[in-house]
Order: structure tokens, then sequence, then C-alpha cells
């Protein structure tokens, strides 16, 4: 005899997994508190990453940086930074600058002052961070 089917009102009350409205609340609370917290939930998803943090940081210290500097510096392939440079480019965090010298293709970046603002507040949040866990 195979086993009977079970009906998803039996399989609940069956379990021990709470009804669908408490555990909403719950992650609602919870998100509540992840946003009163320093922590990794709430950094800018933007700069989080390696590759983007490492754009921004370069041209934080430098007024402008070519494409080719840029993937000198960072030990990336083209496809690789091209494709985080737009998405930072896309969130306006930083400027993309395309030109001709000697007719080759010269295409520069240079941080944007809210890339600057969105780098100073990610850097501010990781202090915030590794002082609470040192704390």
């Amino acid at each position: 005899m195979a086993g009977k089917a079970v009906s998803s009102r039996e399989s609940r009350a069956t379990s021990h997994e709470p009804p669908a409205s408490a555990r909403e609340g719950r992650e609602r609370a919870t998100a509540r508190q992840a946003s009163r917290e320093p922590g990794v939930a709430n950094f800018d998803r933007i700069i989080h990453e390696r590759l983007r943090l490492g754009i921004v940081s370069a041209l934080a210290v430098n007024d402008r940086l070519t494409f080719n500097d840029l993937k000198r510096l960072l030990a990336t392939t083209d496809g690789n930074l091209s494709v985080h440079a737009r998405k930072l480019e896309d969130a306006q965090y930083i400027a993309c600058e395309k030109s001709f010298a000697n007719r080759l293709p010269r295409t520069e970046y240079r941080l944007t002052a809210a890339g600057r603002r969105a780098l100073e507040k990610y850097l501010a949040h990781m202090e915030a961070l590794i002082k609470a866990v040192r704390d």
C-alpha cells in the first residue's frame, strides 16, 4: 500500500513550523533590528562587492584612472572590469569619459560626489561593525 496523500492543512498541523503570518512577522522584526545595528545586511550592495570596492577606492585616491590603469591595478579582465564599472556608473558613483588619443579609444573614470559619499558611508559602516565586534 502506497502512503496516503496528505493535504497541505494536515502537513502544517503536524509540522513544527509556525504559520506563514507568524514567520513573516518575525522576519520583519529581524529586518527592523538589523537596520538599527551595523551589519553586513546593511552594507551598500553596490560598493560591497570586492572589485567595485577596489574601483571606488582606487578612484578615491586618484583624480582619474584609465580603463587599462584600473585593469592592471585590480588584476582583472576587460569583461569583469567593464561589467562592474557599468554597475557603478549606473548608480552614478563613477563617471566615464570616452575619447581618442592617437586614434586609439581611451576610457577614463573618475569618482563622483555621490560615489565619494557612498564610500565614506560604507567605510563608516565598516568601522562601526569592527567596533561592535571588538566591544
